[in-house]
């Protein structure tokens, strides 16, 4: 018996019950927070700073884990409150019954039921001195940070280094701390904070030194910097020659330090340090929808071609695959850019490019080459403009076609998003006009365009987001037979109007004695408009509505057609940008009467 089968089991079913008798136990059965005053914003900093709280919304909840987090959460509690402006703070974290700063580290109970977090906030100071001295001039400082005002820890921090920054910006680098004197006096509730700086001497830029390049040279390092060498020091010019260099994508890292030493006379050197990344980069791309097929893209880019920062790109693309409204388009275009040139926030580039689209009533190639310049005026505003030649050659119904044309495009876009693949607030506005010179039967004229997007939060930020768009467009001067097709507007599909087909508005025209066909007008209107929201960390819902107008001789009137479509989508958050669901229908309009799915990377607009 002592050997048989059932007495092995026995056994194991024995061992397994004392190793789970020994184990400490992981419940967590209550947690308690408790804030005298029943303030709900000094209660919510409370629950922020508690590190006890998140393991339990984590669920880690081992009695090690507890008691550690515990002891940790007086200093992050009284943190919290004097950042609330309250410094006679007393907190009693008990874990079932016992305070927790008497348990030793290292005698963790076994297992724990509840804890408990008690905290009297006490009353809140008010500053009586507010002093930061001297200022730079013109030097404002922080409304928090003045006498009479809720004494916020935070707010002396924020005060000197609103002074530091102005005295840096005004030449004086090396301004610093030279004494500070902040006493709380608890009967009469009041915190006095009086600092002196000490500003230092007016500084120039001295030499950029470089180090960590590699195939990179110096002398365009230095021109794509553009750091103003001998010119008077500027907080924001060193950030600015450190975002330039970030920009070109050559580095991984860049770094921009000040040196301890001052170089007569008066000169600050600066060191860039610099880590380069891989020279090469791949990337695909696939969007799908029901009715317009799949789309593949995928580019090729060498970062730096001949040590200067040169950027040679190839990108191509086929899209309609599979489309049951048109055949396979597909383009290939070869750009090569060079930052600095002209200016250090100028780019130079050469594009050229070709493209094949076969479209429901009409089929083209087309060829272009062209030589544009784009300058960054700041992180949120851009510009463009170029010289390019088109040459197109294709048949519609009513015979073939060719354009020749230069084109003088130039845009502008200001972008005030604070996310641009997942925006929640701010707006963007885009801007284009392009003159064109036609040659041969080709028009000559002016074809516009407006893009403008707007977002808004609703209560919580990026929980509730209305978002909404308006795009407008127009060609001038050509008519509409005389116009280069691709110039030409379109309405539907996922760049225009969802539950729409791809391209489906546009104008029917005969030409000679052929049959009727469309092409696109040469006035677009378009809207949009969603509502997203956030169900999870990851996952959100959006429902849209979408609609579209194409002219012939006008925004409106008789020449003019429009249709709409709306519907639901998913968002899945990757963490790059959302991948995108939309489901969509038609809702007014004469162009489609089904259902349609688009997927891709990213918001709609």
């Amino acid at each position: 018996m002592g050997s048989g089968p059932e007495v092995k089991r026995l056994r194991g079913v024995v061992a397994a019950a004392l190793l789970w008798a020994a184990a400490p136990a992981l419940a967590l059965d209550r947690l308690d927070v408790v804030v005298a005053g029943g303030s709900e914003d000094l209660t919510e900093a409370v629950q922020g700073a508690s590190q006890v709280r998140a393991l339990q919304v984590q669920g880690q909840t081992a009695p090690q884990d507890l008691l550690a987090a515990a002891r940790s959460d007086y200093s992050r509690i009284l943190a919290a409150l004097y950042a609330k402006g309250h410094y006679s703070v007393v907190v009693r974290i008990r874990i079932d019954g016992r305070e927790a700063a008497a348990i030793p580290a290292l005698e963790a109970p076994t297992s724990i039921s509840t804890i408990r977090i008690e905290v009297d906030p006490g009353p809140p100071f008010r500053f009586g001195v507010a002093r930061v001295a001297p200022l730079a001039p013109e030097t404002e400082l922080p409304a928090e940070f003045r006498s009479g005002a809720v004494a916020e820890s935070g707010a002396v921090s924020s005060a000197v280094d609103v002074a530091i920054t102005a005295w840096r910006e005004t030449g004086h680098a090396k301004a610093f701390v030279a004494s500070e004197a902040v006493v709380a006096d608890h009967a009469a509730r009041r915190l006095d904070a009086d600092v002196r700086l000490d500003p230092g001497p007016r500084l120039r830029f001295g030499r950029l030194e470089i180090t960590g390049e590699e195939r990179m040279r110096e002398q365009r390092i230095r021109k794509i910097a553009g750091l103003p060498e001998g010119e008077t020091f500027s907080e924001t010019e060193l950030r600015r020659a450190e975002t330039r260099l970030r920009r070109t994508g050559i580095f991984s890292s860049v770094a921009l330090s000040e040196d301890e030493a001052v170089t007569a006379p008066a000169l600050l050197g600066i060191t860039a340090t610099v880590v380069e990344q891989k020279p090469r980069r791949y990337s695909f791309g696939v969007e799908i929808a029901s009715l317009d097929g799949v789309s593949l893209t995928g580019s090729w880019i060498h970062r730096n071609l001949m040590g200067g920062g040169e950027r040679l790109g190839i990108g191509a693309e086929v899209t309609n695959i599979g489309s049951g409204e048109s055949g396979i388009d597909y383009a290939l275009e070869v750009t090569l850019d060079r930052p600095a040139t002209l200016t250090p926030d100028t780019t130079a580039g050469l594009v050229l490019g070709f493209e094949h689209l076969d479209e429901i009533d009409y089929s083209l190639d087309s060829v272009s080459f062209g030589l544009q310049f784009s300058h960054i005026f700041s992180e949120e505003l851009t510009a463009r403009a170029g010289l390019t030649y088109d040459y197109q050659d294709g048949t519609d119904p009513g015979g073939d076609f060719t354009f020749r044309n230069l084109s003088l495009p130039i845009g502008v876009t200001w972008d005030k998003r604070d996310n641009r693949n997942d925006s929640t607030r701010g707006f963007y506005l885009d801007a284009t006009a392009k003159p064109f010179l036609g040659f041969g039967t080709t028009g000559s004229g002016l074809r516009t365009t407006v893009d403008g997007r707007v977002y808004r939060s609703l209560g919580e930020p990026g929980r509730f987001v209305v978002a909404a768009r308006a795009q407008a467009g127009a060609v001038l001067g050509s008519a509409l037979l005389e116009t280069p097709r691709d110039d030409l507007f379109f309405s539907g599909g996922g760049g225009t109007v969802r539950g729409q087909p791809y391209r489906s508005l546009g104008i029917p025209v005969l030409r000679g004695f052929g049959p009727e066909f469309q092409i696109g007008g040469k006035y677009f209107l378009g809207a949009s408009l969603e509502l997203r929201a956030k169900v999870s960390d990851k996952i959100g819902v959006v429902g849209f509505v979408d609609w579209g107008s194409i002219g012939l001789d006008g925004f409106t009137g008789g020449f003019s057609d429009s249709h709409a479509g709306a519907g639901l989508g998913l968002r899945y958050d990757t963490g790059l940008g959302p991948i995108r669901l939309d489901v969509a229908a038609p809702i007014s309009g004469r162009t489609g009467d089904g259902v349609q799915i688009y997927v891709g990377l990213g918001q709609s607009f």
